[in-house]
């Protein structure tokens, strides 16, 4: 592209993909994002985007750009199920329809602060989850969405026959079970038993 708007760029130690670009979206350079998760505000609260080409599986023919860059967001809505965006020095439909997959990151620095009780799901992947009595339960390896609450997936090792194996639990992530939640620490403590 000449005129390129897009500046080169390295992908921060702590940028999280959000999205992608799923395509143009009328034809004065907007885009339809597609969320990687219900919870849009980091996108929104952010007022520039680190952009990837897209996976492989969507990358057939694409040129706009190798390797990480970084691009102004002029303006981002909501718009009937999804979010469109137009992005700084994008003012046509043919600039816009060449991000087509492009991944979409925001250094978690940037993030919102959350309520109190509240988490991104992000940082709670990869804690360590014990019990009141202090036995391990499991690190958390994701959470899975079940309409009001999430739970948590935690992966396990367990020794089977004189053999170790990789097992998984799910614990509910709501106050009657989860104790605490301490970050720092990087421990959720939990009303659960292993034989749950």
């Amino acid at each position: 592209m000449s005129n390129s708007p897009f500046a080169a760029a390295s992908l921060p130690d702590d940028a999280i993909e959000l999205g992608r670009i799923q395509e143009a979206w009328g034809i004065k350079g907007w885009v339809r994002i597609l969320p990687h998760s219900a919870d849009t505000s980091a996108l929104f609260e952010t007022s520039e985007w680190f952009l990837q080409p897209p996976e492989a599986r969507f990358a057939r023919g694409f040129s706009a750009f190798s390797g990480v860059v970084r691009i102004g967001v002029a303006e981002i809505k909501a718009h009937s199920d999804g979010i469109v965006a137009r992005l700084e020095g994008l003012d046509d439909r043919t600039g816009a329809e060449a991000l087509k997959g492009v991944r979409i990151n925001v250094p978690r620095s940037a993030f919102p602060a959350t309520p109190e009780g509240e988490y991104y799901w992000v940082d709670l992947i990869g804690l360590e989850v014990v019990n009141r009595e202090g036995l391990h339960m499991g690190v958390v390896r994701d959470l899975m969405p079940t309409g009001p609450n999430s739970v948590l997936v935690m992966e396990y090792t367990e020794t089977i026959d004189g053999q170790e194996q990789t097992a998984e639990r799910m614990i509910p992530f709501v106050g009657a079970y989860v104790d605490d939640v301490d970050l720092k620490a990087r421990r959720i403590t939990v009303d659960w038993q292993t034989d749950y």
